[in-house]
């Protein structure tokens, strides 16, 4: 049975629930802004976020809820169930905006890519933490963390989502720096990259060509594949010093913004708040990643270790992109901003992480 010890309970950090706690009830204000209608203020978008809130917290209870050296224990069988149902997903997972990413699972639709981050994480976790601190990692020591990282990567490409992939190789980067691997190997690893690059984008498929063409010139087609671009640099600049208002952006009301609950929520808040409320959105987001990065350096095992670098860097990882998408930084790709977007699945893998966090913290107390 799942439970919580009472002498850990005096150790929860309440600074890292709070600040998660404050993105997300602004998250859940701006997707009420960007899905309310002259006819009805709350959508049925918003109630469906609001029960996601409702079964993320539950998970973050339930993350809490074990000692976390079990996830050492059973690392690689979660990885593996993971990847199972990002097979699964690609075999008879169901298809929305061209992309198969969701799979049903009872009365719920999961998009199992975020699920297999933390997987991942943990599976990293498990390999690499026996070599903390004893030597710098070879090129040899890679080999498995390759193989960790390439299938997952590979099926989420195929449904596809581009975005997602960015942010697993991002995080599985952190982790192996953090466990020892050297600048001057990944130098190398640089120059055997790069020149593959080139390749690559013979394999892309051709929107997502016309996404990178478009990002280096959003008006080379400002009706299709730059239309997403410039809106959300409209709605972002139209907000001015203190925006127009909640529940007052025209960008958004009047359906020039795409995606304007998903992918570009930050556009929705930028227009409605301003640059003064894009400020204060961004120094929640800092302080939640800063107090993420300080559990990760009071931990008191390289296995803690190594899974709260992992869980930070997949969560500012998912900011960055999403944030430097919204605002023509880089290509559109199509991934949601933690605790903030629509997306129940994403609420759902972000709390959990947070829940694991947390529970990282309070254990530290238990050597």
């Amino acid at each position: 049975m799942l439970r919580i010890d009472r002498r850990l309970f005096a150790h929860t950090d309440w600074p890292l629930l709070l600040c998660m706690l404050l993105v997300t009830a602004c998250g859940m204000l701006t997707v009420l802004s960007a899905t309310h209608t002259h006819d009805r203020i709350l959508s049925g978008l918003l109630v469906r976020q609001g029960l996601w809130a409702g079964l993320g917290l539950i998970g973050l209870v339930a993350a809490l809820s074990f000692d976390y050296h079990w996830l050492e224990r059973y690392g690689y069988f979660i990885y593996t169930a993971a990847l199972l149902l990002l097979v699964a997903t690609a075999v008879m997972g169901s298809s929305g905006g061209g992309a198969r990413r969701w799979i049903a699972i009872g009365p719920i639709s999961l998009q199992t890519s975020e699920f297999a981050k933390l997987a991942l994480v943990i599976g990293l976790a498990r390999y690499l933490h026996r070599q903390v601190g004893e030597r710098a990692l070879s090129l040899r020591a890679l080999v498995v963390p390759i193989l960790l990282l390439v299938p997952p990567a590979l099926l989420i490409l195929k449904q596809p989502d581009l975005g997602t992939v960015v942010v697993l190789a991002l995080t599985a980067g952190v982790v192996l720096l953090v466990a020892g691997l050297r600048l001057r190997i990944v130098v190398i690893i640089l120059a055997i990259v790069l020149p593959v690059v080139p390749h690559v984008w013979h394999h892309l498929k051709p929107y997502q060509r016309q996404r990178v063409v478009t990002f280096v010139d959003p008006q080379a087609d400002p009706l299709g594949a730059g239309y997403h671009i410039i809106q959300s640099k409209i709605a972002i600049g139209s907000g001015e010093l203190q925006g127009k208002g909640f529940l007052k952006g025209t960008q958004n009301r009047l359906n020039f913004l795409p995606e304007q609950h998903t992918d570009f929520i930050f556009a929705v808040f930028a227009e409605e708040w301003g640059f003064l409320g894009g400020c204060i959105l961004m120094c929640l987001y800092v302080a939640l990643l800063l107090r993420c990065f300080m559990v990760a350096t009071r931990a008191r095992d390289a296995f803690g270790l190594l899974l709260a670098f992992g869980l930070t860097a997949a969560i500012f990882g998912q900011v960055l992109v999403n944030i430097a998408m919204a605002t023509g930084s880089l290509p559109v790709v199509g991934i949601t901003l933690p605790f903030f977007s629509y997306g129940g699945s994403s609420l759902l893998a972000c709390m959990i992480a947070i829940g694991l966090l947390m529970n990282i913290s309070m254990r530290r107390f238990t050597f």
